[in-house]
């Protein structure tokens, strides 16, 4: 795929919020938290780095990608549809009934691999496309977003293992390091830093970037296989609730159902961070 230019990489991720705001202020609420602080991840990989078709989502040659944090739903929905897998307006009907947009992403959705939101299950999943297509004698890679948070859950280290040990270097993760989950900040609840040791000392190559420069995340993504041999993980230091100054870092950013006037406040704010 033709890498888009810095400014299209700004302006697709700021449609991208503003849909998301707009999913949030419908009557079922959304993970707005979550989703933005990974819009700029998701910008980069399907504008700049994954080689998908939206006309042909089913493609074998294709690369995969996996939301392991399937509650960003909305962030996922906002980028397939900017990306042309179905029609923006869709995005009105977000959690209403007879909807396929829904809390968590399901197949029905054109460019949704799998179901996810089961946290803790992604990696392992990413690693069996990843086998799949070594076997199939492909060279498309397979991409998966973790939560930080997620990554107290122990099948995460079991994927992490069986990815190293068997070579699978056309494996990508990304972990949106946001720094808080639910309940509170990551280290108060179960520390892990320092993270970057961690993965290394399973065995993976590891890279660190601000998760809100698209151009950075996509440049370190385009290059990856970076070790042969590895699978490599690009460590993204973001903000949760990023580019909303009333709920940006916050915990209580994680699941909002925006009201009249906090839409309009929110509208605002990415009305004002565009144009400054």
């Amino acid at each position: 795929m033709t890498a888009v230019q810095v400014p299209t990489l700004k302006s697709v991720a700021a449609r991208i919020r503003s849909h998301v705001v707009d999913m949030c202020a419908g009557p079922e609420g959304g993970h707005l938290g979550g989703a933005f602080s990974c819009v700029e991840v998701l910008t980069a990989l399907y504008f700049s780095v994954l080689n998908v078709d939206p006309r042909r989502p089913d493609d074998p040659a294709r690369d995969r990608f996996l939301l392991s944090k399937g509650h960003a739903a909305v962030g996922l929905y906002a980028t397939l549809a900017e990306r042309g897998f179905f029609p923006v307006e869709e995005l009105a009907g977000y959690g209403r009934p007879g909807s396929r947009l829904m809390g968590h992403p399901v197949r029905a959705v054109p460019g949704v691999e799998l179901p996810t939101g089961s946290l803790g299950h992604g990696l392992a999943l990413a690693c069996g496309f990843a086998l799949a297509t070594r076997y199939e004698g492909r060279d498309s890679r397979s991409f998966v977003l973790l939560g930080d948070g997620e990554l107290q859950e122990g099948s995460v280290w079991e994927a992490a293992i069986a990815a190293a040990t068997l070579r699978l270097d056309r494996l990508v993760a990304v972990v949106d390091r946001n720094g808080l989950q639910l309940t509170g900040a990551t280290e108060r609840i179960a520390p892990m830093e320092p993270l970057a040791d961690r993965w290394r000392g399973f065995g993976w190559a590891v890279r660190e970037v601000d998760g809100h420069d698209a151009s950075q995340v996509a440049d370190h993504l385009a290059a990856a296989p970076w070790e042969p041999g590895r699978p490599s993980v690009l460590i993204a230091r973001t903000v949760k609730g990023h580019g909303l100054p009333f709920l940006a870092g916050r915990a209580s950013s994680h699941y909002v159902t925006l009201s009249k006037r906090n839409h309009a406040r929110a509208m605002g704010a990415l009305q004002a961070t565009d144009t400054a």
